[in-house]
């Protein structure tokens, strides 16, 4: 069995949750949280749904450029993680958190939904969902087919 792990896609508004199934096979959206940069009540909703599922591992989306430069929301989504690793060890919950590459997964996650039959109205509510389930799906995908994980762990010293 695998280690159960989150996907999440941080946004200035809002943070996409997704979760992976107990064989590490099958990514599914878990919620949305709002983003509360004065109270990081989504970072305790966040450790909350960690312990609650058993999760080692969190893969956090690092939105780069194109080009594979870092912009604001690359340092926005760094920031995050870190803040997420220092939180869970001063709760000290066990956890890997790492940053992934997830180039267009919010524009591929807009498609699902368009493709989907959605109207653009409603893709604000799950369309960070989505993206966290793009991302996670990927990580998994690379593990199941034996392909190394680009991925940055945070290390906090």
């Amino acid at each position: 069995m695998a280690n159960a792990a989150l996907g999440v896609d941080v946004g200035l508004a809002r943070v996409g949750v997704a979760a992976s199934d107990p064989s590490g096979i099958l990514a599914t959206p878990v919620m949305t949280l709002r983003r509360d940069a004065k109270k990081n009540s989504d970072l305790r909703m966040l450790l909350r749904i960690i312990a609650d599922r058993g999760v080692t591992e969190v893969f956090v989306g690092e939105p780069k450029s194109l080009a594979g430069n870092s912009t604001e929301s690359t340092k926005m989504a760094r920031d995050y993680a870190i803040a997420l690793a220092e939180e869970a060890a001063s709760a000290n919950i066990e956890l890997e958190v790492f940053l992934v590459d997830e180039r267009l997964s919010t524009v591929n996650a807009h498609r699902s939904l368009h493709a989907s039959g959605k109207k653009m109205a409603e893709h604000r509510k799950v369309v960070d969902q989505v993206a966290a389930t793009e991302i996670l799906q990927q990580v998994l995908e690379m593990r199941r087919n034996n392909v190394r994980v680009q991925a940055s762990r945070i290390v906090l010293r």
